[in-house]
């Protein structure tokens, strides 16, 4: 039997309780930061000497930082995810794309601008995550971790094949009015992804506020530093099972409402996404919600600047060949602590 939580013992779980999947949303130092800000001034001055053009250095700098964005609010829900319930989440990419096809719905049933559907793809997203959690994951709690990753590959398929169903397979897309480009500093972005990068930034300080200030947000990270000492202190583990599990599910209903009006909308659209934030969440630390955050910046600014070093190569080459030196020299990831 539990005893009532108290403010004080679920403050005192959510920072001294041990666990190597502890959730951490601070830095735990400025040092890989630094380096890997210069790393990426050399890439900037190495992209320049490649193109010897500022405005294609400027274009590919403005779309990475852009594109990055996005990565980081994807990558967000999925190292919540990981480092609270200690699953990989390999539907969480199908997440997204369900994301894309509510947006479509809203969009064609209504003929509203794309982003008042932004609320719509979050709460139902927040929604099937939960359901998701409630029904199918929660019992499988407490197993080996090869059960809930082939569960999790299992809904992954479902959900594409229901997509396929509902909709077929033919490409689809969403408008957005007057999606004129911006001129800054001699690039220009469109003004769909402008306001999916701020968009982005937003949702994740939010989510970053939500977690390190708020009664809920001490009870995840009490739960993600010691699921037994937090049960300890009174918190309802399998209930904040399911709210994890649908925040971090919303965070791919975001992201996917924000990038719809200049992404195709198939049922597979989510795929690549999938792979990049699993590149980002273990290079920024698993479990590590702020390392998230910097490392999707990171990776959109490698992806874009690495077409310019490399023309000809994948822009996806660059990115694997940084993922791959960082897990070299650093295999905890930029932020992650040593265990």
């Amino acid at each position: 039997m539990t005893t009532p939580l108290t403010e004080a013992g679920r403050e005192q779980a959510a920072h001294t309780a041990p666990g190597a999947g502890a959730l951490r949303t601070r830095l735990g130092s400025a040092g890989p930061l630094a380096v890997t800000v210069g790393l990426l001034l050399v890439a900037v001055l190495a992209a320049y000497l490649r193109s010897g053009s500022e405005t294609i250095v400027s274009q590919a700098v403005l779309t990475g930082l852009v594109t990055g964005g996005v990565y980081s609010l994807i990558a967000m829900g999925l190292t919540l995810i990981f480092g609270v319930l200690d699953i990989v989440n390999f539907a969480h990419g199908s997440f997204l794309a369900v994301a894309l096809f509510v947006t479509y719905t809203v969009v064609q049933g209504t003929g509203l601008n794309p982003y008042l559907a932004l609320p719509v793809a979050i709460v139902v997203l927040f929604a099937l995550g939960a359901l998701a959690q409630f029904t199918l994951l929660n019992p499988t709690m407490g197993r080996p971790l090869e059960s809930q990753l082939l569960l999790t590959l299992g809904i992954a398929l479902l959900i594409a094949n229901a997509l396929r169903l509902s909709f077929g397979g033919d490409p689809l897309s969403v408008a957005l009015p007057g999606d004129h480009g911006v001129h800054l500093a001699g690039a220009v972005a469109n003004q769909s992804r402008l306001i999916a990068f701020a968009a982005a930034l937003v949702l994740a300080v939010g989510l970053y506020l939500l977690l390190a200030h708020t009664s809920l947000g001490r009870a995840i990270r009490a739960v993600a530093a010691s699921r037994q000492g937090a049960g300890l202190v009174g918190i309802d583990v399998r209930r904040i099972y399911v709210i994890t599990f649908g925040i971090g599910t919303a965070c791919a209903g975001a992201a996917g409402m924000l990038i719809a009006p200049f992404t195709t909308i198939t049922p597979t659209a989510g795929d690549q996404f999938n792979i990049l934030a699993f590149v980002v969440v273990v290079m920024g630390g698993l479990g590590n919600v702020v390392g998230a955050l910097v490392s999707g910046i990171i990776v959109g600014l490698v992806e874009q600047l690495g077409g310019v070093i490399l023309p000809g190569q994948s822009p996806l080459f660059g990115v694997f060949l940084v993922f791959i030196l960082i897990l070299f020299v650093r295999p905890q990831g930029i932020f992650g602590a040593r265990t």
